[in-house]
């Protein structure tokens, strides 16, 4: 049985600003937890490696099972400590790659070429790449041939302009996931704002909000079995 990759943001802060943010908990802990009840191993890597931040506000949503993965020592260490660097992984271990949200990741994200290698390679082993949240950012980029974007044509969801209003960060962030995901030719869809809605096409499974995060686990799990 494969492992899986959870993708992980290294920033701190909004940019241009004093606003923290960084990994949104419960994208992370939600969907570990259920991976893990079903054998899986997973293993953290964040674009730079090492240390990853943890987005304040999402500690308010947090739950038992999120709150306990979040004091283990294995979550400390290896997810927000001393996470992986890209380079240092290899694809043939994982069969699937999962990347996790808060807003941090539109910084980190779009642009890692490393990344975007892993994500490919995996594909092309048969194995899934997944994202939740703002974590569909790492998605957007991707090129499966050149000047051919891997999301085009396809049903992919993530967190939505009116979401992104909702929250108040609409003039904060650089770009929009809905309007660039629209923009590299993806058929972007997304049911009402923050509610749990997961998606797949293919080998690809994407969720709309820190909400859908277990929904997109339980699809993931329904492909590996």
């Amino acid at each position: 049985m494969k492992k899986i990759l959870i993708v992980l943001t290294n920033v701190t802060r909004y940019a241009h600003t004093t606003d923290a943010t960084g990994l949104w908990l419960g994208e992370a802990t939600e969907f570990v937890e259920i991976v893990q009840a079903a054998g899986y191993q997973v293993d953290y890597v964040s674009p730079h490696g090492c240390f990853v931040p943890l987005d304040p506000r999402s500690m308010r949503y947090t739950d038992e099972a999120s709150l306990t993965l979040y004091e283990s020592t294995d979550f400390q260490q290896r997810a927000l400590t001393h996470s992986l660097r890209p380079q240092d992984v290899q694809a043939s271990d994982y069969a699937a790659i999962y990347y996790t949200g808060g807003h941090g990741v539109m910084w980190d994200f779009p642009e890692n070429t490393d990344l975007q290698t892993l994500s490919l390679a995996i594909l092309q082993q048969g194995g899934f790449v997944t994202s939740v949240c703002h974590g569909i950012a790492g998605l957007l980029n991707i090129q499966d041939r050149p000047g051919h974007y891997l999301i085009a044509n396809r049903r992919i969801t993530g967190f939505t302009t009116a979401e992104e209003i909702l929250a108040g960060k609409k003039k904060v962030v650089s770009f929009l996931n809905q309007t660039v995901a629209t923009n590299h030719g993806a058929h972007f869809v997304h049911k009402r704002a923050y509610k749990s809605f997961a998606i797949q096409d293919g080998q690809l499974i994407t969720g709309q909000n820190p909400f859908s995060a277990k929904a997109v686990a339980q699809r993931l799990l329904t492909n590996l079995k």
